[in-house]
Order: C-alpha cells, then sequence, then structure tokens
C-alpha cells in the first residue's frame, strides 16, 4: 500500500504542475487572442478551442491533486469539528461509497461518447475547429485518474485507523 500511496501521490504532483501550465497557457492564449482580435481584427476558433481545451486539462488533472491535499468540497456540517479519527472515518466511507462508484459510473459513460467522437474524427462545428475526441477523451482520463488518488486516500485512512501512520486531518473551513 504504501508503495503505492508514493507512486499516486507523486503522480498527482506531476499533473498538478500540469494543470498549472495548462491554465498559464489557457492565459497567455486568451490575452493573445483579444490582442489580435481588437488590435487587427482577426480571430482563430482554433485558439478558442485551445483555451477550453486546457481549461478542460487543467481541471482534469488538477482534481487528483486537490483530492491528495484536502482541499476538495466537502459538508461542513458533517466533516467540521469532529476528531481526526472521526474524519477519517468519514473520508474513507465517502472514498469508497461515493468518490469511487461516481468515478466508475462517469468513466463506464463517457467511454462509447470518445470511442465515438474518436471513430468519426469528429471536429468543433465551427469553422477552423479542433478535433473534439481529445477534450473527450480527458473525462474518462480524469476520472480514472481521480479514482486512483481516491484509493490512495482510502489507503492512507486505512493505514491511519490501524495506528501503522498519521494523517493530516487538518481542514480549513473556506470563507463564507
Amino acid at each position: 500500500m504504501r508503495a503505492y500511496i508514493r507512486l499516486m501521490d507523486g503522480v498527482s504532483h506531476w499533473l498538478g504542475v500540469l494543470a498549472a501550465w495548462a491554465l498559464l497557457a489557457a492565459c497567455v492564449i486568451s490575452g493573445g487572442n483579444a490582442v489580435i482580435r481588437y488590435c487587427f481584427n482577426l480571430g482563430s476558433n482554433a485558439w478558442l478551442e485551445a483555451q477550453w481545451y486546457l481549461f478542460a486539462l487543467a481541471v482534469f488533472a488538477g482534481a487528483p491533486l486537490l483530492l491528495k491535499l484536502n482541499e476538495h468540497v466537502r459538508v461542513d456540517v458533517v466533516y467540521g469539528g469532529r476528531s481526526a479519527r472521526t474524519k477519517a472515518w468519514i473520508d474513507a466511507l465517502g472514498l469508497v461509497f461515493v468518490l469511487l462508484p461516481v468515478c466508475a459510473v462517469v468513466i463506464h459513460l463517457s467511454l462509447p461518447f470518445v470511442a465515438d467522437s474518436w471513430h468519426q474524427q469528429e471536429h468543433s462545428p465551427s469553422a477552423g475547429g479542433l478535433l473534439r475526441w481529445p477534450a473527450k477523451a480527458l473525462i474518462p482520463a480524469g476520472f480514472a485518474v481521480l479514482a486512483l488518488q481516491g484509493l490512495s486516500e482510502f489507503f492512507k485512512r486505512v493505514n491511519y485507523l490501524r495506528g501503522q501512520s498519521d494523517m493530516n486531518a487538518q481542514y480549513e473551513r473556506p470563507l463564507q
């Protein structure tokens, strides 16, 4: 379990770095698009779609890191103010009965969606638009990596509950 946890934490960290770079690239493209459109009256649907694709990459690549860093959204009424052990139980049960099944369902339902797009070599209906299947493929890939990080987080909670490791139960309640 510990080797798997280290591996997935490393993969999630790397994906988080990729997400940060994708967001930076999307911002640069967005700014460049605006300058070119308003200063030179030129535009490209491909560059607009590239922004969307990069943002989708950032969301799907960044989600596992947010889970690893314990920065994901929770229900404060259930989680806040509980003991570390209770939080570990809530996390473990939430991972097994909510996160992992939802990831499995989304992966299962999105694979035919991606396959159809790939087989058709679907393009955007916009003039000069990009292929659609790469962006659509981010859905099952992103949820698969999120599920793998979820499994890592489950193993961390199990190790903590067994007394085999420490767990950072720090949870910063969002600003209201």
